[in-house]
């Protein structure tokens, strides 16, 4: 991950383009200014990504903005991490079994108790 800074603390009035006017007045050149937003609300989440040109120079820029006041709040400013690999296909379960009844993953949903014994039924003569 070359030249990729984590911008963290951010205002949630902060947008990208608030963001890249920071670097453009501190004369470090991006390549790529990304604030990082919430899927349902689209409201920042108070973090960004920035990707610095070839030519910028990281350990400058890192020092330069990390504790630098933006939108009243101090910035900090580190290299970017990797992202994790993550492993799908977990979580959710139940499925289908929400439908029957007594309820899928909760134990019943009738309010009984399992260790309890039931009575035999009887059964009419008509039965036998």
């Amino acid at each position: 991950m070359p030249n990729k800074l984590f911008v963290g603390n951010l205002s949630f009035n902060v947008g990208d383009t608030e963001l890249n006017e920071l670097f453009a007045s501190l004369n470090i050149p991006t390549a790529n200014v990304k604030v990082m937003r919430d899927m349902d609300s689209g409201r920042s989440r108070g973090f960004a990504f920035v990707e610095l040109a070839p030519e910028a120079d990281m350990a400058a820029a890192i020092k330069e903005l990390n504790g630098k006041v933006l939108d009243d709040r101090p910035l900090t400013v580190n290299e970017a991490r990797p992202q994790k690999q993550r492993e799908f296909g977990g979580g959710g379960g139940c499925g289908a079994k929400r439908n029957r009844v007594g309820g899928g993953g909760g134990g019943g949903g009738r309010g009984e108790d399992k260790n309890r014994k039931r009575p035999k039924r009887k059964r009419g003569p008509e039965l036998y």
